[in-house]
């Protein structure tokens, strides 16, 4: 009987792992392609073409924010693009575009059925996340907390939870945040788990992003 049992895990396993190939597939994919509009931006940008630069500056504004706003795509790229070609006085309007991005990606999350999450958590066969969903659905913000609070695997967990704002902050900040989902991916679970309200969002994002258009318009002056 075991030998038989084990026999059905191992297509399991083999679906399991062959589904997050999939999943991680598309993850690079994206931020190849993130990384590639980029590059193209910034060649589209070049001082050459100033008789299409306000058209192309608009265009990589609204691609800016596109990229920032979705998971794993490294839109920074399009953002340093626009600040070489403007020098620090496009900062301020680099960091209001953030500020818009990731507000888009945080509110998507939220209205976003998590059902549907549930769903890809049963197809890549991550039953105990795809059943943490599903009881966390119902609940208000104090009882989705307590509820993670109790289903913790580790002590780190719980220390996230509770500086839950500095914890947004830093990983922002992450250098390769990309690979963890960017700040359109951050934005996203946030949203999605409504931990947080969107304003507290905004002000930890507000503070979390400013070092670096700060530093380059100060730089400037």
């Amino acid at each position: 009987m075991v030998d038989q049992s084990q026999g059905r895990d191992i297509p399991s396993k083999k679906k399991r792992y062959f589904r997050m190939v999939i999943v991680l597939s598309v993850i690079i994919l994206l931020n190849v392609a993130g990384t590639w509009l980029g590059h193209l931006v910034n060649f589209q940008l070049f001082p050459r073409h100033d008789a299409m630069l306000h058209s192309f500056l608009m265009v990589s504004i609204v691609l800016y924010i596109l990229l920032m706003a979705t998971p794993f795509m490294p839109g920074i790229e399009v953002g340093l693009a626009v600040m070489l070609l403007l020098g620090s006085k496009s900062a301020l309007l680099i960091y209001l575009c953030t500020l818009v991005a990731l507000s888009v990606s945080y509110l998507v999350g939220k209205f976003f059925p998590l059902p549907h999450v549930q769903k890809l958590l049963k197809w890549l066969y991550m039953e105990r996340a795809s059943e943490l969903v599903s009881q966390l659905e119902p609940l208000d913000q104090t009882a989705r907390l307590s509820l993670l609070y109790e289903k913790a695997p580790t002590k780190i967990a719980p220390f996230l939870l509770n500086h839950r704002y500095a914890t947004i902050a830093v990983v922002l900040n992450l250098p390769g945040n990309a690979l963890i989902g960017g700040g359109g991916g951050i934005g996203l679970v946030v949203g999605m788990s409504q931990l947080i309200p969107f304003y507290k969002f905004f002000l930890v994002v507000s503070v979390a992003v400013a070092p670096v258009p700060l530093c380059l318009y100060l730089q400037g002056l």
